[in-house]
């Protein structure tokens, strides 16, 4: 039978944090079982890992081609312009076109590019259907600016900026959450 002081000195064993010895833990990694803070700690479908590990794992990863980075930015760039066209008849439907928009690109990357994915893949991913996106915005702003020198300016040259530039903002925060780490699915 074990003595009860044996089993109490394991269990108060007090940790801290291998990158903040200054904190207190009870919680380790999963993988390497370092004691880690819930500063440290990043959650996994399989449990709590330190960030070093996490970032080990998503190396193995990182497999896309320099060439799905070339599909990937002209396919975003032309679906987002696309888009971005569509949305100047839209109006307050564009709030529902720029999700459509995203969900397109990031289907569209995906099936292209074979799964292959990388971090910077989809950094490529969305600031190629932001870019694919701007044209009309700045050709709306210069109207709006030609209309305000001939002090003509009205609602309905205003609305037309506002739907697209809406159209950009929706687009890029949808396709950002989509994208996260290019692990679409």
């Amino acid at each position: 039978m074990m003595n009860q002081t044996q089993s109490n000195s394991t269990d108060d064993e007090v940790l801290t944090c291998y990158k903040h010895p200054d904190r207190e833990t009870y919680l380790r990694c999963n993988q390497c079982d370092r004691p880690i803070c819930t500063s440290c700690a990043v959650r996994t479908p399989t449990g709590y890992r330190c960030k070093e590990c996490v970032r080990g794992q998503e190396k193995k990863f990182d497999n896309a081609h320099i060439s799905d980075y070339v599909i990937a930015s002209l396919i975003s760039a032309a679906i987002a312009f696309f888009g971005s066209y569509v949305a100047r008849f839209l109006g307050f439907f564009t709030l529902l076109l720029a999700p459509l928009a995203s969900m397109l690109i990031s289907e569209a990357v995906l099936k292209l590019t074979r799964g292959r994915n990388s971090n910077g893949l989809s950094q490529v991913v969305l600031i190629s259907a932001i870019l694919g996106s701007l044209p009309l915005v700045i050709l709306d702003l210069y109207s709006l600016y030609v209309y305000t020198r001939l002090g003509a300016i009205s609602v309905s040259h205003f609305l037309p900026l506002v739907w697209q530039a809406g159209y950009t903002i929706i687009l890029a925060t949808t396709l950002r959450a989509r994208t996260r780490g290019l692990y679409i699915g």
